[in-house]
């Protein structure tokens, strides 16, 4: 916007006369009308203080334009400068960042550019105030290299600008050349301070760059600011973000002293790389020293409590949220629905979901795919109805894929297509969610033609999806064909081989088993080995195939046998194949002796007459050990929890929530 003619431009160069009795008279209580003005945001009164201004009272006229500016009117600043120059008032090194920054606001580049000039013309280019605002100015509008090349031009360089042209570069994603800045600010001898090492650490971050995130570490230590808790913090978040808790670790030990920033950083990166136990003694930890936690800490901490074992904490944590008045804003609340869905208290997460009186796209989504995880599809597509008809949500990829999730374990063929076909660009994911619910109700040949048509063959996630339908309806040609393809696509994943090898070992072909046995050797390959765990008393107890080392094994296997021998007084027939189980060791190894059936006699034997008992596995289970925890809980009357990697299998009454469909 040209709101200056060539006139008015000249006019602030010329010094007005002393002998002007009325501009130079100060009125009296001017300076304080203004202030009032200012408080009380009357800008009819505050406009009729410019001919009451002195030409002399650059102050005043500063003042006026930083109460618009304060106020986010950038139309009245630039009027009020107009005035200004029209009377003479001759603009200071204060006046004219103000009206760079409301150039700035309004993207007026051409005003800015302007004003500029005036800075040039007035000697105010070398200012520290202006050229920051410049800086501002040219870096927001016409990029980072223009703001440079400004920098470059000016008489001087302090921490701020050389900060500021880093910060323009983390802006445009451009951490490179931030890094690249600050070296060269350390080359020039500048006085570096804690905001310039956060700028350069932010950096080191996106960049995920341990090497140039020690770098500034280490100038950091040579500044004595490392103790700084800001400049802590930021070397916190990035050796986190750049993967190295181990560093991560060191700088917080040695922090003198912590806020909740500090410990929020910390335990989040414990939770971040699965260390969960140690998350949670951090959290505890902070709360015995005497530092609240806020919102973004409670966030943090949860996903650690969303484990079948550290349900306990997790409801703590919740209790402490209800008792302390911590603001439940819409991501806490996500993070607690989250928190139950996974630990698997399915129930608890849908009253925490029913009470929220604001939901975004998250909450709607994991109270769906919660659902589809434990088995009530019918629900969780029910409730992503409802969110379809919620005008506020924005229904995205992720969504659709919950959706989509739900209808696979509802076997939901035609509800799946539909929600399918209304995703504009589908990822693999909702390919192969896609896949698995078309194969899980027996539709192979459809399965086909749909991997056929989208170019699916190679993708790993669509054929282990075809490959549950495969292991549902013992469609043992498919199968085969299928962990051929894995083999090709994985050769370094054993679980491949072992399911090629149980499938062989199905058909008594043990000379193919033997052979893979030994591929398996010979590649130095390593199975997986199987684990299931429980809680009992704040304590974990975990259990391996065949696991003999418990304290009180001797009762758990006298308990299973019982059982055995009432399941087979029942006439109850278990499922004994093995055939496309991707656990080797479970194969060879007598029924009663898989983990997951060890935890769950352990909890028996362990708890009170009715508790449900919870366990959790690392790996799939095997039929057998499925229609005997039916079986179980049916004789035992009490519901048990099994978490696999497919589903939460809720087992109650002789039926599992997963329909056998797992």
């Amino acid at each position: 916007m040209d709101v200056l003619s060539s006139t008015q431009s000249q006019s602030i160069f010329v010094k007005q006369k002393s002998t002007n009795a009325t501009h130079c008279k100060n009125p009296p209580n001017l300076r304080s009308r203004v202030r009032m003005s200012q408080k009380s945001i009357d800008f009819g009164l505050t406009h009729q203080l410019f001919d009451e201004i002195p030409v002399s009272d650059t102050f005043a006229w500063n003042n006026l334009i930083q109460t618009h500016l304060t106020n986010g009117d950038s139309d009245r600043v630039v009027s009020a400068y107009r005035q200004m120059l029209l009377r003479g008032v001759r603009p200071d090194k204060h006046t004219i960042p103000r009206i760079l920054t409301a150039a700035r606001h309004t993207s007026s580049f051409s005003f800015g550019k302007q004003v500029h000039g005036h800075a040039l013309k007035l000697g105010l280019s070398s200012e520290s105030y202006v050229i920051s605002a410049l800086l501002e100015l040219y870096g927001r509008l016409d990029g980072a290299d223009a703001a440079k090349l400004v920098f470059c031009k000016s008489a001087r360089r302090n921490s701020v600008s050389w900060t500021l042209i880093s910060r323009l570069y983390i802006m445009e994603d451009k951490p490179g050349l931030a890094v690249d800045m600050f070296k060269q600010m350390v080359e020039s001898k500048a006085e570096i301070d804690p905001l310039a090492l956060v700028t350069a650490i932010v950096a080191c971050g996106m960049l995920k760059s341990l090497q140039e995130g020690r770098y500034v570490h280490e100038i950091a230590k040579k500044c004595g600011l490392e103790a700084d808790v800001l400049v802590s913090n930021s070397l916190l978040k990035m050796y986190i973000d750049c993967g190295s808790i181990k560093d991560a670790r060191a700088v917080f030990d040695r922090m003198p002293s912590k806020d909740v920033i500090s410990w929020t950083e910390i335990f989040r990166g414990y939770v971040k790389n699965g260390g969960f136990n140690e998350g949670l003694k951090l959290f505890r930890q902070m709360s015995m020293e005497g530092v609240k936690p806020d919102s973004l800490a409670i966030s943090s901490i949860l996903p650690a409590c969303g484990r079948g074992a550290a349900h306990k904490q997790g409801k703590e944590i919740h209790a402490y949220l209800l008792r302390n008045g911590i603001d439940l804003n819409v991501t806490v609340q996500n993070a607690v629905l989250d928190m139950y869905v996974k630990s698997g208290f399915i129930e608890s997460a849908a009253k925490i979901f029913a009470g929220m009186k604001d939901r975004d796209a998250i909450s709607w989504t994991v109270m769906i795919l919660g659902y589809s995880l434990h088995g009530q599809g019918e629900l969780g597509v029910d409730l992503f109805r409802k969110m379809e008809k919620n005008s506020s949500v924005e229904i995205d990829q992720i969504a659709y894929a919950a959706a989509l999730h739900a209808c696979t374990t509802a076997r939901l063929v035609e509800q799946g297509r539909f929600y399918f076909n209304c995703i504009t660009a589908p990822k693999i994911r909702h390919y192969a969610l896609m896949v698995a619910l078309i194969s899980r109700v027996g539709l192979f040949d459809e399965a086909r033609v749909f991997m056929e048509e989208h170019k699916l063959e190679g993708h790993v996630e669509v054929l282990r999806a075809l490959l549950d339908g495969c292991r549902i309806h013992h469609n043992m040609r498919t199968a085969k064909r299928v962990i051929e393809q894995l083999c090709d696509l994985q050769t370094l994943n054993a679980d491949n081989y072992v399911l090629l090898s149980n499938w062989y070992s199905s058909s008594a072909k043990w000379d193919m088993v033997n052979e893979l046995r030994e591929t398996i050797r010979d590649m130095g390959l390593k199975p997986r080995k199987a684990s299931s765990w429980i809680e009992f008393r704040n304590k974990i107890h975990v259990f391996g195939t065949g696991d003999v080392s418990h304290p009180r094994s001797e009762k758990i296997y006298w308990e299973l046998h019982s059982l055995m021998k009432k399941i087979e007084e029942e006439g109850t027939r278990l499922n004994l194949d093995f055939s496309l189980h991707d656990v080797d060791e479970e194969r060879e190894c007598v029924p009663i002796g898989h983990s997951e059936l060890l935890a769950t006699s352990f909890g028996l034997i362990s708890t009170q007459a009715g508790a449900t008992i919870r366990v959790t596995k690392n790996l799939r289970m095997c039929g057998n050990c499925h229609d005997s925890a039916k079986a179980i809980s049916k004789i035992v009357e009490r519901e048990i929890i099994i978490k696999d990697p497919s589903c939460f299998h809720h087992f109650k009454d002789g039926f599992c929530s997963c329909g056998d469909f797992w």
